[in-house]
C-alpha cells in the first residue's frame, strides 16, 4: 500500500512524523508492504517549523496514485486550501483513495469539499475557524477521530496516533495494530466515543495504588460480573469515592472501561481462536451471545462473525 503524506513549509516534525512512524512500522514489522512518500504543492524540499530542510518531496500528482492520502496538519493561520492540493485531494477521493485529515489537516479536507454535510473533528482551537468556514459540517468535540470509510478526521496532535493505528487495524486486523502499538510504545487506549482499534493498556504495577490494583484484577477476571459496587469493594472504597478516583486515573467510567476491555479480549479471541461465539461471550463477561453481539455491533459496526472472517489469523477457512 502506498501512503502519500502532505508536507508544507512550517509543518512541525511531529505532525509529519506520526503517519510515517505508524505506517512505516507496518513494513518494519513485516506485517505488509506499506510505503510512505512526502508530497507538496511543488516537488523539491520543505522547511519544517523547527528549521530543518527536508528534501526529496514529490509533487501533488503523487496523491492521485496513492492508496491513502494524509494531510497531517495545516498552516497555523488557517489559510484557504490551494488549488493544486484541492484538485489532488478531490481526484484521489474520486478514485476511492482514503483521505485523512489529522488535527488541523481537517481544514484542508473540508476545503476540498470532502466533509460537506458530515461529522468531523479537529483540534479544539480550530473549531471556530472550521465551523465559520463550513457551517454544514457537524463538529464533535467528544471523539478522538471520526472515520467515514473514505474520509477520516482526528482531533488534537496526539490523536493522530490513534487514528493511524485505527487505519492499520482496519486494513490488517487487531493483531497487526497491537504489534505496531507495542513496538512504538504509544499511549494506551484512550476512552472516546469512537471505536478505537488499539490494544488495551497494560496497567502499571499496582503497588499501593488501589485503582491500579483494581485494573490489574479486572483484566484477570473479565468473565466475572464486574459491577461498580464489586470494583469499589475490591479497592476498599465507597462507591462515590471509587468512581471519582477511577475516572481521574483512567479518564473513563468503570462501566465504559470494563466494556472496552471485554471487547478487546473478544476481538483477540475472534482472531486467534476456534472458540464459538457463545464461548467468547462467556469468557469475556458478556453473559450471552445476544448481549455480546449487541455490544460488538454498537462498538465496531460489524458482527463478531464478520469480524472473525475478515481478521482471523488462523490458517484455513472458518465457519464460525
Amino acid at each position: 500500500m502506498r501512503i502519500a503524506v502532505y508536507a508544507f513549509h512550517g509543518v512541525t516534525m511531529f505532525h509529519l512524523a506520526v503517519p510515517q512512524m505508524v505506517f512505516d512500522e507496518v513494513t518494519r514489522q513485516g506485517l505488509a508492504d506499506w510505503t510512505t512518500v512526502l508530497f507538496s504543492d511543488h516537488p523539491g524540499s520543505v522547511r519544517t517549523a523547527e528549521g530543518y530542510e527536508l528534501g526529496g518531496v514529490q509533487g501533488p500528482e503523487v496523491a492521485e496514485d496513492a492508496d491513502v492520502v494524509v494531510v497531517p496538519s495545516w498552516f497555523d493561520d488557517g489559510r484557504p486550501l490551494s488549488g493544486g492540493l484541492r484538485s489532488a485531494l478531490q481526484i484521489a477521493h474520486e478514485r476511492n483513495t482514503a483521505v485523512l485529515g489529522l488535527c488541523l489537516g481537517a481544514i484542508a479536507v473540508a476545503d476540498a469539499g470532502l466533509l460537506a454535510g458530515r461529522r468531523a473533528v479537529t483540534h479544539w482551537q480550530a473549531f471556530t475557524t472550521l465551523a465559520d468556514r463550513h457551517p454544514d459540517i457537524s463538529l464533535d468535540q467528544s471523539v478522538l477521530y471520526i472515520d467515514h470509510g473514505d474520509v477520516l478526521t482526528s482531533a488534537g496532535t496526539a490523536s493522530g496516533l490513534d487514528a493511524c493505528l485505527h487505519i492499520v487495524r482496519d486494513r490488517l486486523g487487531a493483531d497487526a495494530a497491537n504489534q505496531v502499538a507495542r513496538s512504538l510504545v504509544v499511549a494506551p487506549h484512550r476512552e472516546g466515543g469512537q471505536a478505537q482499534y488499539i490494544e488495551h493498556p497494560v496497567p502499571e504495577r499496582a503497588g499501593d495504588d488501589p485503582i491500579a490494583r483494581v485494573l490489574e484484577w479486572s483484566l484477570a477476571n473479565l468473565r466475572e460480573p464486574l459491577t461498580v459496587e464489586r470494583l469499589a469493594d475490591q479497592a476498599h472504597m465507597s462507591r462515590r469515592t471509587f468512581v471519582r478516583a477511577f475516572r481521574a486515573k483512567t479518564g473513563a467510567t468503570p462501566a465504559g472501561w470494563i466494556r472496552s476491555h471485554r471487547l478487546d479480549a473478544a476481538r483477540r479471541l475472534l482472531e486467534t481462536s476456534d472458540l464459538s461465539i457463545d464461548q467468547i461471550a462467556a469468557d469475556c463477561g458478556f453473559g450471552n451471545a445476544v448481549t455480546f453481539r449487541q455490544n460488538f455491533g454498537a462498538a465496531f459496526s460489524t458482527t463478531p462473525t464478520e469480524y472473525r472472517r475478515r481478521f482471523t489469523t488462523r490458517p484455513g477457512p472458518t465457519t464460525r
